[in-house]
């Protein structure tokens, strides 16, 4: 997995899925807390005995019990919480943390993250009904950035990929790693705003591409010398298709 370039949150989305994790409102029912928190460390020790790895239970759950007593008037049913102000017309925004390019579902798997970055995420992850959404806006760079491994098809190679990520100050905001840079790729911005439903569509950082006399746009792929009519689910083809782009003057 380290060819994927991850963030290292797998094992903590594998735990949920596996029906081990911990959550929140564990730390509630503490004794119930501290049966699971061992048998989770014992599996972990076992799985992981080859590393020598060990962990000291008994200074964790102590640990815990404080963290418990600071966020025992905090840690509420969102669920319930959420639905309530929605069914009283208060407003509700809700941001991702991740581009759709990464959703575990429809990014450019196996480089993607381990949750649903997409709209669905909100839904899954808030309990709110999706008829519950009034308004889905795409937030877009003015260029396309990624962290890490991965096809890409607009990339910038060389020095005007490096003064894009240097004027643009990418740098990744977990792994603190310089993001590849390239042209704005259009077959993305369709691809997501498909699966999303954009209503707007906010392009930014715009003032970055001032150092460009020219700009260029990615609006399609080819693949052996034919027009692609959508986004490739396959990532042998992405990895391999010729972009079309349109030039426009800079400013």
């Amino acid at each position: 997995f380290d060819s994927l370039c991850l963030t290292k949150a797998a094992s903590i989305h594998s735990s949920k899925m596996s029906r081990g994790g911990i959550r929140f409102g564990d730390l509630l029912h503490f004794g119930e807390f501290k049966e699971k928190f061992a048998r989770m460390a014992r599996n972990k020790e076992k799985r992981f005995q080859e590393f020598d790895f060990h962990v000291d239970v008994d200074a964790e759950v102590e640990r815990y019990a404080e963290y418990a007593k600071k966020l025992e008037n905090v840690i509420i049913d969102t669920v319930y919480e959420l639905n309530n102000w929605a069914q009283q017309g208060q407003r509700i925004l809700v941001e991702g943390a991740n581009a759709t390019m990464l959703d575990i579902d429809f990014g450019t798997y196996p480089y993607v993250t381990s949750s649903n970055a997409s709209i669905g995420g909100a839904v899954t992850g808030l309990g709110l009904a999706a008829n519950k959404i009034e308004c889905v806006i795409g937030v877009v760079k003015a260029y396309t950035t990624r962290v890490g491994a991965g096809p890409f098809p607009t990339e910038l190679l060389g020095e005007d990929g490096e003064r894009l990520q240097k004027e643009g100050h990418e740098v990744g905001t977990t792994t603190q790693r310089a993001r590849r840079c390239g042209w704005l790729d259009t077959v993305v911005v369709r691809y997501t705003s498909m699966i999303n439903g954009f209503k707007d569509l906010n392009l930014t950082k715009l003032d970055t591409l001032s150092i460009f006399d020219t700009i260029k746009i990615g609006v399609g792929y080819t693949y052996n010398g034919k027009p692609l009519p959508s986004f490739p689910s396959h990532l042998d083809v992405l990895s391999k298709v010729e972009v079309e782009y349109i030039e426009l003057p800079g400013w």
